[in-house]
């Protein structure tokens, strides 16, 4: 399998995890309020990841010293980056980049999973997985403005997209409730963040990466904890299936997969294989929580796939690079 094939694999699967957490999301939201789910499944995540970072080094440390021993030529940019931050010093990656990395995604994580866990209160887990794939939108638009060329058929998918989850979110009457307001401020955060971890997975230990930024909500949701909410441990430990879904799942294999899987997929493509998840949160509300898919719902989740499909399709007279 091309390394491209096994990024785009890896980011449904992710898709798949995330859409699944949005009903697990919903079920949390009935027992704790969104700072104490979200800084206790967020720690969870942090302290699955714990060994696995010790086993990736350790394999980065083997895949250094094979490569000093023969020849190794970087055939791509994102390769070349790579080649420069792992070292025999800095197996996982330069300090200063793990440092500004890690923080800089927490925060925007933060921002993005406390509007989602406010919003998914005041509306459907279906709906708000289909409002936070709007950064399917927002991802091309921000690139263009640091820079990134987007390729003219992702624009098309882009659009399909839209309509797609025009279909599924907006009811008659044009009516968007509260809910809906905040996870759309939500998609917004989550374009930023799928950019920034763009620009930091090929200089750092992705796992590492992933679970720095996981302590980094933990601890900004502490005091928004304290202040705004009441902490009950009977409740902590009723909600207990939900927590884990959200933090060994949601958090700690889907953040990772999608760092790991990045590496090998363009930004804008990354979007939209992971706004799946829209489409597994409204089958996994429908089948587990029983909320209703309308035909309208339907054919929008039907949009959104073809909307995938044609992302993947190879750009014209250009070899892709990261099948080799």
């Amino acid at each position: 399998m091309s390394k491209r094939a096994l990024g785009n694999a890896l980011l449904v699967l992710t898709a798949m995890i995330w859409g699944l957490a949005f009903v697990a999301q919903k079920k949390g939201a009935e027992t704790l309020e969104p700072f104490t789910l979200n800084g206790i499944r967020f720690f969870i995540a942090a302290a699955v990841l714990i060994p696995v970072i010790i086993i990736s080094i350790k394999a980065e440390r083997k895949a250094i010293a094979k490569r000093k021993e023969g020849e190794y030529t970087p055939k791509t940019e994102t390769e070349k980056i790579a080649l420069e931050a792992f070292t025999e010093e800095h197996p996982a990656g330069k300090k200063d980049d793990i440092i500004k990395g890690g923080i800089f995604c927490g925060i925007v994580l933060f921002c993005a999973s406390s509007l989602q866990q406010i919003g998914i209160t005041y509306t459907t887990a279906g709906k708000s997985g289909f409002i936070t794939a709007f950064y399917i939108v927002l991802v091309p638009v921000l690139g263009i403005v640091i820079g990134k060329k987007i390729r003219p058929i992702l624009w098309l998918c882009v659009a399909l997209a839209l309509f797609g989850l025009y279909l599924i979110c907006i009811k008659e009457g044009f009516t968007v409730n509260k809910g809906d307001l905040l996870v759309f401020a939500c998609a917004f955060c989550y374009a930023v963040h799928i950019l920034v971890i763009d620009h930091f997975s090929p200089r750092v230990n992705g796992i590492l990466l992933s679970c720095i930024q996981f302590t980094i909500v933990g601890i900004l949701s502490i005091p928004f904890m304290a202040i705004f909410e009441t902490v009950e441990i009977d409740k902590i430990l009723e909600c207990w299936l939900p927590l884990c879904y959200a933090g060994v799942m949601a958090g700690g294999v889907g953040f990772t997969l999608q760092i790991v899987a990045q590496k090998y997929t363009e930004p804008t493509v990354a979007s939209l294989l992971m706004s799946l998840e829209s489409v597994f949160a409204v089958l996994g509300g429908w089948i587990i929580l029983s909320e209703v898919l309308s035909t309208k719902e339907a054919i929008g989740c039907v949009i959104m796939f073809i909307a995938i499909i044609l992302s993947q399709l190879p750009p014209r007279n250009k070899p892709d690079t990261l099948n080799r």
